[in-house]
């Protein structure tokens, strides 16, 4: 029998691969002599470096770069399959780095994550994953663009700084110190939202409040990040504003489609493929994936809706286990999710489910293993 453990993490309380090491004892208890395939799982957003690391067996490297208000720290990168680097925007330029009092997106900036970029290509390689989750930011990813050498330049041709107040004042952009290592790279953007750049459902107005922005601020970054597409326009004649992804990460994924070519992929897609799920699951009996909470929101891209697509090509039953289900979760069933335990089992506060995240998962893990062997013992089947 092969079972494939494929959870995301679980925001707050354990990693994918903190879950996986919990659901694979109850496995064991089980079934015993089953092939167990840890596979930890992410969509673009924090723990992507560690899934894909850990998945494929790769490498960390350590980075000094700059948070999103210019601090010095230190972030990490992966490397995969020796010539594939994988970065998280959330490492240098995402929202838990600051504090609730510091989270303005007026003056944030992706810059670390383009010097991240940059010590990539220092260390020689060309290939990129890039997660673009959890940011803090709402530039238009002129942060990126600038530490790799791209100038934006107001009125009197003066450079802006790369913040997201600094959107409106844009008028020239000056591409003359690009890095050209960067036309010699395939770029891969793992994006787990699909909104625009601009408008009511694009970056600023639906991402926005959540990273710090008041209604006045909205106003004055969305009419930046109309600007900021429109000088991008007359400069390049390319008009992206609209592309699925273009606003994830406050505009970042706007800027790396159209200054650097990268291709946006649907963060699950994106891993699923690194990891060449496909090849992995087709002779699997059952998948158990699972993340913090699931609902009917959940169909739009996250880890177990991915996974139980690609698993319902090849007749393969999934389970999932999940912190706790809300409106309309019984819609998951339909895209091949077999079943969903959840983890909290009598009446708690969030604190106290945070504080026995282990046990918890173990007990959910237990109790799905539990019913899946009673199934097989049923009489008749």
């Amino acid at each position: 029998m092969k079972i494939i453990l494929a959870p995301d993490s679980f925001k707050g309380s354990l990693t994918s691969m903190q879950a996986i090491s919990i659901i694979k004892k109850a496995v064991i208890k089980y079934f015993p002599y089953a092939n167990i395939v840890e596979l930890p799982i992410a969509d673009g957003g924090e723990g992507t470096v560690e899934a894909l690391v850990e998945a494929l067996h790769g490498e960390y490297r350590d980075v000094v770069t700059m948070d999103p208000i210019g601090r010095k720290i230190k972030a990490v990168y992966g490397i995969v399959n020796g010539d594939t680097a994988v970065i998280e925007t959330a490492a240098a330029s995402g929202l838990p780095l600051l504090s609730s009092e510091e989270r303005n997106p007026l003056y944030t900036s992706t810059y670390g994550t383009g010097e991240i970029i940059k010590a990539v290509l220092d260390d020689g390689l060309r290939k990129f994953i890039i997660g673009i989750g959890g940011s803090a930011t709402n530039d238009g990813g002129m942060g990126v663009a600038t530490a790799l050498g791209i100038n934006f330049l107001d009125k009197n041709g003066n450079k802006l700084k790369p913040i997201g107040e600094n959107l409106q004042s844009v008028r020239d952009i000056d591409f003359d110190g690009l890095d050209p290592r960067i036309s010699d790279s395939d770029i891969v953007v793992m994006c787990d939202v699909q909104n625009p750049l601009t408008g009511s459902n694009g970056a600023t107005y639906v991402y926005g409040r959540q990273k710090g922005a008041d209604d006045i601020a909205l106003d004055i970054l969305e009419r930046g990040m109309v600007n900021y597409a429109d000088v991008v326009y007359e400069k390049l004649c390319m008009d992206n504003r609209n592309k699925e992804g273009a606003g994830a990460a406050g505009g970042l994924g706007f800027a790396l489609s159209v200054f650097f070519n990268a291709k946006l992929k649907p963060g699950i897609e994106a891993v699923l493929d690194a990891v060449d799920f496909d090849n992995l699951v087709k002779d699997a009996d059952l998948v158990i994936t699972g993340e913090g909470s699931m609902d009917g929101q959940s169909i739009f891209g996250k880890v177990p809706v991915g996974i139980a697509k690609r698993c319902k090509r090849y007749d393969v039953p999934v389970s999932a286990i999940a912190g706790g289900m809300g409106r309309d979760a019984e819609k998951l069933y339909d895209i091949g999710i077999g079943s969903i335990m959840t983890t909290i089992n009598g009446s708690m506060a969030v604190d106290e489910a945070m504080e026995r995240a282990e046990e918890l998962m173990y007990s959910a893990a237990d109790r799905m293993l539990r019913f899946i062997r009673m199934g097989m013992d049923i009489r008749g089947i």
